[in-house]
């Protein structure tokens, strides 16, 4: 069994006029949490995480959720550049995300998180209603894309979008309208399409923020392997090299002075 670490993410702060406990704690809040750490912590590969238990203790509200050891550390390494730079532009856009929901979410409700791993216990983030943890605008910026995958579901009571199972960026999330997909005249689920959208991309890294995704067009995508025109190919190929004997002195000759 792999070595064990863990995450804390501590809150304080008042519930009315009580001092938060976990009898005090709002459900809703304890969703919230539950709801972002997995961003925080594993960025873009939340799907793929190891397993995480969780646990509430006392001392204000201790949110404890047990990971592996290598997870805590990586993520300890996380909290150490982010309280050395105390800015999230250098972090994946899904964890920067993360830190900004807390950082909306101590505003709003006028609390402080404090957030460790075991790995590094003086790694310590603190986010209050005075912190500005937030990236720079200017290093991002919109723009568009084209996607290819397998459309895996689509609609949604609320908000509408579909999910686009991609080989490149993994499962997808693009944000759509009702109206985009009643228009469809056949049914899209799990066929392979192409799809137009826009979101932000960090001008530096090139990153896609996968949270802003917006669906513009969904295009018809038809793969196909032909065969015989690729044996046509080989076959041309192959005619242009008979007799050949030294393919690098007779590409040379060819090239004459010219250095690729």
């Amino acid at each position: 069994m792999p070595q064990e670490g863990y995450i804390e993410i501590i809150v304080d702060g008042k519930q009315g006029q009580f001092p938060l406990t976990p009898d005090t704690y709002d459900i809703k809040d304890l969703i919230e949490v539950l709801h972002t750490v997995e961003g925080l912590v594993f960025g873009s590969l939340k799907n793929q995480r190891p397993t995480m238990s969780y646990s509430v203790l006392e001392g204000s509200v201790r949110h404890r959720f047990k990971t592996t050891f290598q997870s805590a550390l990586t993520f300890a390494a996380i909290l150490a550049q982010v309280q050395q730079s105390n800015s999230l532009d250098d972090l994946e856009a899904t964890t920067a995300k993360a830190f900004e929901i807390f950082q909306i979410s101590a505003q709003k409700k006028n609390v402080e998180y404090r957030i460790n791993s075991s790995a590094n216990q003086s790694a310590t983030v603190v986010i209050n209603p005075t912190t500005a943890l937030i990236r720079s605008k200017e290093l991002w910026a919109n723009a568009e894309f084209y996607f290819y995958g397998t459309i895996v579901d689509a609609g949604g009571k609320g908000k509408a979008n579909i999910h686009l199972d991609t080989q490149e960026y993994g499962l997808l999330k693009i944000a759509t309208n009702k109206s985009m997909l009643s228009e469809l005249e056949l049914n899209p689920l799990y066929k392979q399409y192409g799809v137009r959208a826009t979101g932000m991309q960090n001008l530096a890294t090139r990153e896609i923020d996968k949270t802003t995704l917006l669906l513009i067009e969904i295009i018809d995508y038809h793969p196909a392997f032909d065969e015989q025109y690729l044996q046509s190919l080989i076959e041309k190929g192959t005619k242009s090299w008979e007799g050949v004997e030294d393919p690098d002195t007779w590409l040379q000759q060819l090239r004459g002075n010219y250095e690729v």
